[in-house]
């Protein structure tokens, strides 16, 4: 007769007459294995591996059979960790040391599998069904006093302290009341402000709270000892308001009427705008078809045409009458020469309009200034054959 390894263990299990002689040192080896069944083991997976076996040895001892087993090495992608037998029923608890951020995935056969991400240990048993042989995740359906799986997975990714969680300790608070914090997104910092402030009372650093009477300082509705006069109508007008912290602090500025960094553009008190640094005024392209073009002055007041064909302009959309637009217009000549119609409304210097020039990209630019909303177009050569 000889030894079998059929046992979860994969102990050596002698047969009648067998190790005749060893009887004493294999029995002592089975004793250490199930020592071992109790204990930690490590295990390196090869680098990079996408799939990885571990044999639970026969009569011998090996890693794969400890009860706490740790996965090392370093992946690119996810491994299928394969651990046999596949007729081995067992419990561990599995570790993925690995580096690299991937998965590893837990298998014995065609059955279901387990997946533990990097960092995470699971506890995990084998079935040992054989080909079909599937892992199970031990604590996916864990009741622990009543507390069901979903309440349990409320606290995964919470990263509270100890001493953050123990102040809820002696908290009287109905369910219910704590409910009413569900969807808060309020950070702790924005919740601290409340932490120290008095009804009534303004706290430095700390929220406004009104007394019962709705009293602050002993005056209703103050702030810092001033009254708020606001109507309700006009408080209402925040109501809906998307806007951002950030974006109302464009509105803080150091000086009315210059302009600074990411701030809001305003006007002094005589209703003028002084510009601390450069202007930057976008460039609009026209083009044109069927011998037209127009310039919208609403698009911008600079304008460029690369002619392609004979040109009639048109001015549109200029500045109410006693207000001013001006505008300039870079023109490129075409290989062909191409000429150009001016509106009847452009007053050039002598009456004459300028000859542009005719040679293969040669650059006019041109200025144009109205202030009776286009009855009449001041137009001015700026300058010439450019190129």
């Amino acid at each position: 007769m000889t030894s079998t390894f059929v046992n979860d263990l994969r102990l050596n299990e002698m047969a009648t007459g067998d190790q005749s002689g060893s009887w004493g040192t294999v029995t002592n080896t089975n004793l250490e294995l199930i020592g071992e069944a109790f204990g930690y083991g490590t295990e390196a997976i090869t680098t990079n591996a996408d799939t990885h076996t571990t044999t639970i040895a026969d009569g011998a001892t090996d890693a794969g059979r400890s009860m706490f087993l740790k996965y090392t090495g370093t992946l690119d992608s996810a491994c299928t960790i394969t651990i046999g037998p596949n007729t081995v029923s067992k419990m561990w608890f599995i570790e993925n040391a690995t580096s690299g951020s991937q998965n590893i995935i837990i298998s014995q056969g065609s059955g279901a599998n387990v997946t533990i991400a990097a960092g995470q240990t699971k506890a995990v048993y084998s079935d040992g069904a054989g080909a079909g042989a599937a892992f199970v995740d031990a604590f996916a359906a864990l009741n622990v006093a009543g507390v069901s799986p979903t309440e349990l997975a409320i606290l995964d990714g919470v990263t509270a302290t100890t001493a953050e969680i123990n102040i809820l300790d002696g908290v009287t608070a109905t369910t219910a009341e704590i409910n009413i914090l569900d969807g808060v997104t309020s950070t702790a910092a924005e919740l601290n402000l409340v932490d120290g402030s008095t009804a009534g009372t303004i706290v430095n650093s700390k929220a406004v709270i009104y007394s019962s009477g709705g009293q602050v300082n002993g005056t209703s509705l103050a702030i810092a000892g001033t009254a708020v006069t606001s109507t309700a109508a006009e408080l209402n007008i925040l109501d809906g308001a998307t806007v951002t912290t950030a974006e109302l602090n464009y509105n803080d500025i150091t000086t009315l009427g210059t302009s600074q960094a990411s701030k809001a553009v305003t006007a002094d008190a005589n209703g003028v705008v002084t510009f601390d640094n450069g202007i930057s005024e976008e460039s609009t392209t026209i083009t044109s078809s069927s011998n037209a073009a127009t310039l919208n002055l609403r698009d911008g007041t600079n304008f460029l045409h690369d002619l392609t064909e004979n040109v009639t302009y048109t001015f549109s959309n200029p500045a109410a009458s006693g207000k001013v637009s001006s505008f300039t217009l870079k023109v490129i000549q075409d290989s062909t020469a191409r000429t150009i119609t001016w509106p009847s409304s452009v007053d050039w210097a002598a009456a004459t309009a300028p000859t542009i020039t005719a040679t293969n990209n040669g650059v006019d630019i041109f200025v144009f200034f109205t202030n009776d909303s286009g009855t009449t177009y001041y137009g001015f050569t700026a300058g010439q054959a450019m190129a």
